[in-house]
């Protein structure tokens, strides 16, 4: 059962994301937040790496280092190590997106597998918004208005999802890797269309 641990963590993402809206939409971010905390849970994850889901973005989005560091003062060193593992941009704030995306690739092998547990929910998530968005507007040139979100438009966003599908699927084999896998496959086929 869920603690007021986690309650206080749910308060806390909303209070760093409450201004923050999901790229290009009126979405407000939290949603995201929630949506892979809750793929966490349903898929065997305990609190704290519920309450890291839900702060897997914090650090990136709402302050670097200092954030990273009141995390760790309020939900303690477990949750902080995997908001950290998380993050793609703490050391590399200055660097393009895709040289930030290329260290992250190369990163993710080597973390430990519950901070890969809840970066895998954080890609299942992001690319089942991305699938649904594609699939809302139809194929041909509407769609491109969602590749037009991403830094590595549509080839980068792709080739990166492809590659992760790869890294999870090399390291695990659960529903939530397969349902990347499938996603992936189905992104690839609507931005064909």
């Amino acid at each position: 059962m869920l603690t007021d641990r986690f309650e206080e963590a749910l308060v806390y993402a909303f209070r760093l994301h409450r201004g923050q809206r999901r790229k290009a939409s009126n979405i407000p971010y939290v949603s995201h937040l929630m949506s892979v905390a809750a793929l966490v849970m349903e898929n065997g994850g305990d609190e704290e790496q519920a309450i890291a889901a839900l702060l897997h973005d914090a650090v990136e989005d709402q302050g670097g280092s200092p954030t990273l560091e009141a995390i760790r003062a309020r939900f303690g060193e477990r949750v902080a190590a995997i908001v950290n593992g998380c993050t793609d941009a703490i050391d590399h704030q200055a660097l393009p997106s895709a040289q930030r995306k290329e260290i992250y690739l190369a990163h993710l092998p080597t973390v430990p597998a519950e901070v890969r547990f809840v970066a895998l929910a954080d890609k299942v998530h992001n690319a089942r918004s991305i699938v649904s968005d594609l699939r809302n507007l139809g194929g041909g040139q509407t769609s491109d208005v969602v590749w037009q979100r991403f830094s590595g438009k549509k080839a980068g966003t792709l080739a990166y999802y492809r590659r992760l599908a790869e890294i999870f699927n090399q390291t695990g084999d659960d529903f939530l890797t397969r349902e990347l896998a499938r996603l992936v496959t189905e992104m690839e086929a609507l931005a064909a269309v």
